[in-house]
């Protein structure tokens, strides 16, 4: 891992390698980690019941995709707004610290909206109200999560422990909106949302639980001025960071605005309801968690995959926008979420394996301002071609700025790795690759 910075940083290579040893759950051997694991996956499935519950209430009290992607955008407009001095506190103070009080703000966040509904008094803009505060909290926790990770694992089991992260959160996923399904449609919302807020006393025990002394070393940095400007220059110097956080941008941006298609596909498209929403959902999260536990499996992280995920993403997004029958895009959606997930525990793993320590809260900051704090934009958007032009134009929309993001951001990897593109069109040789100048200066 290079420690270097600014704009005469050597060229990246297109590959981050780190080793994992133990298998698929070897991570799950280290107990704090699986303190943080099991409260995790409480917590993720109330957030998801909380999720799947939010978006129809919201389409309930409005009958508007648009105020779904209002909603959404709200959540994450801190991220946008905020979020790299997110990434300089997360820096700056202890992480297990940072946790307790950010995942007890999420409960309380939870419990607020439970009392709004179960009393019948909730109205769409307090649910905008709670969602732009849990944006808020999600500013500082999200950084001082992802950096957490490294502090319970060690460096030799980072790329594994990112990967069961995501397939905890997407084995919430598909526990989640079953659940928030069979709430919504026998003893209401309130009940989803209120079961969301308690879920959160799991992660504050696992936190309380943890063994301080077996965690690694943790990096904090003392308080001083430009440490938000030395955080930007930092990554502005090293494509091997500026680059997967580019393409995540635009994807998270732009691909990932599925609150607002399956909403609509299943109440307008297919004439469903709260249980065919869910139902997508649970497809989706069917196949993240496929990519996760892939993910997992896999010893390097390598900005190829990333690429060619992202592409294949976008390819299918664009496929199913265009499905004419319900079966076939329900089946379509279990690998969209797997090369979803692929490209982004691809992305997120790179850069955390690329960056200081000292660096990475700020680091992880800005890769999830870029990743979440995109949405703001995205949201609104897609949700406006969606309500204007159709649920299809907007889905197939999203799939295809994340593939010519895919595909701009490979040719970038490929010119600072000093690679071109190769044709041959020998027979049992590879038709197109990517090779280094030399190779191609002296094949002919």
């Amino acid at each position: 891992m290079s420690t270097g910075s600014g704009a005469d940083s050597a060229p990246a290579p297109t590959s981050t390698h780190e080793s994992t040893t133990g298998g698929t759950f070897s991570s799950l051997k280290i107990r704090n980690y699986r303190l943080f694991a099991t409260g995790a996956v409480i917590s993720n499935t109330g957030t998801w019941m909380s999720r799947i519950t939010q978006d129809w209430l919201v389409l309930s009290l409005t009958g508007s995709a648009t105020a779904v992607g209002i909603t959404t955008a709200l959540q994450f407009l801190p991220m946008l707004l905020f979020g790299l001095y997110g990434g300089v506190i997360a820096d700056r103070l202890p992480k297990r610290q940072i946790l307790l009080v950010s995942q007890a703000l999420l409960g309380l966040c939870g419990i607020a909206l439970a009392a709004l509904t179960l009393t019948g008094v909730v109205e769409v803009w307090h649910v905008y109200l709670v969602a732009f505060l849990l944006g808020m909290v999600t500013v500082v926790d999200n950084p001082a999560r992802q950096s957490f990770v490294s502090e319970m694992v060690g460096p030799a089991q980072l790329r594994n422990a990112v990967s069961l992260n995501s397939a905890n959160f997407q084995s919430a996923r598909l526990i989640g909106p079953a659940v928030a399904g069979v709430l919504i449609t026998t003893i209401g919302s309130g009940w989803a949302f209120l079961l969301n807020g308690l879920s959160f006393l799991a992660p504050l025990v696992g936190l309380l639980m943890m063994r301080t002394n077996e965690l690694h070393a943790s990096v904090t940095v003392p308080r001083a001025k430009g440490q938000l400007r030395e955080g930007l220059a930092y990554v502005r110097g090293r494509p091997e960071l500026v680059w997967p956080i580019v393409l995540v941008g635009f994807v998270g941006t732009f691909g990932f605005n599925f609150p607002i298609w399956l909403t609509a596909f299943a109440d307008e498209v297919f004439d469903g309801g709260a249980g065919m929403y869910s139902f997508f959902n649970i497809l989706m999260a069917a196949g993240s968690l496929a990519g996760a536990l892939l993910s997992a499996r896999r010893r390097s992280s390598r900005l190829r995959m990333l690429v060619a995920a992202g592409t294949a993403f976008g390819l299918l997004e664009i496929a199913a926008s265009l499905s004419p029958y319900v079966w076939l895009f329900a089946l379509l959606l279990v690998p969209i979420g797997m090369l979803g997930l692929t490209t982004n525990i691809t992305a997120n793993t790179s850069v955390q394996m690329a960056a200081d320590p000292e660096m990475r809260g700020r680091v992880m900051s800005l890769y999830m301002m870029v990743f979440a704090g995109g949405t703001p934009v995205g949201a609104p958007i897609v949700g406006w071609i969606s309500d204007t032009y159709g649920a299809r134009v907007g889905f197939a929309a999203g799939g295809a700025i994340s593939v010519i993001a895919a595909l701009a951001v490979g040719f970038a990897l490929a010119r600072v790795g000093g690679l071109r593109l190769r044709v041959d069109l020998r027979p049992g040789r590879p038709h197109i690759r990517f090779v280094p100048r030399e190779q191609l200066a002296t094949a002919a």
